[in-house]
């Protein structure tokens, strides 16, 4: 398990999101250090994907504030996110599915040249693509059997990893998943585990959603509770934490 050292990379503090009448986030603190894997637990409605999509761009906070570095940032946009070097990974992947891993890197992002022409008139530099998707796979060590082949004829677990890895390649620093091995097999499953851990070891902070808690007990370094818009605890997962972690989350705490 990973230790953190000094100020937390990211922070949310006091944040505050309603929608209508619902109070999505109530008051919510919350730490994220490099080279450590951060879980958020709570049921539905907890106030999870709410969080995690203020911290992405999807939303944007009603009360409190988001620090980058101890500084704080207006983070209005999923763009906003990825200039920060914050990318997120949803359960739907949003992959292309009749394109290739490379393709679905580079979706948006294309490099293309020369630069002095239009955009639209520029050449896709397909070879450098192909090759800088290969290396982010090589360092992550994801293999798949036909990186030519589009990402619809590929398992669940490979879909996944791409979708993760794709990710991994951009953000510079903060990588959010989404239940990662949600309708995963259990060999699948153990791949993006796998992947998880290289993440954080390739100094990456990372933020997992999961009802999974045996894969939480696994992989993360912390595991912050939420119930009812509100973060209720913060437990290190363990075997001999699981009890501590279902009473937070069922409200058998008080």
């Amino acid at each position: 398990m990973s230790v953190h050292n000094g100020a937390p990379l990211l922070a949310v503090r006091q944040g505050t999101k309603r929608f209508g009448g619902v109070l999505a986030l109530d008051d919510v603190d919350i730490d994220v250090y490099l080279g450590q894997v951060l879980a958020i637990l709570g049921d539905n409605g907890a106030g999870k994907s709410t969080l995690i999509k203020c911290m992405s761009g999807v939303h944007r906070l009603d009360g409190g504030v988001i620090e980058v570095d101890e500084q704080p940032v207006h983070i209005h946009s999923p763009a906003d996110a990825r200039a920060l070097g914050i990318e997120t990974v949803y359960q739907d992947l949003a992959l292309f599915d009749n394109l290739s891993p490379a393709a679905n890197f580079y979706a948006g992002r294309e490099i293309a040249g020369p630069h002095w022409l239009p955009t639209g008139m520029r050449l896709l530099h397909r070879r450098r693509m192909t090759q800088a998707t290969r290396d982010v796979l090589d360092r992550l060590q994801v293999t798949l059997p036909d990186l030519a082949a589009p990402v619809g004829l590929m398992s669940g677990g490979q879909r996944q990893a791409v979708a993760v890895a794709r990710a991994a390649a951009f953000a510079s620093r903060i990588v959010i998943l989404d239940e990662p091995t949600a309708a995963l097999g259990l060999r699948e499953a153990r791949r993006v585990l796998d992947l998880i851990h290289r993440l954080r070891d390739d100094g990456k902070a990372v933020v997992v959603i999961s009802h999974a808690m045996d894969h939480v007990i696994e992989v993360a370094d912390r595991a912050v509770v939420m119930r009812r818009g509100r973060v209720v605890g913060e437990v290190v997962p363990s075997e001999d934490s699981r009890q501590e972690i279902v009473s937070l989350i069922v409200g058998g705490d008080g």
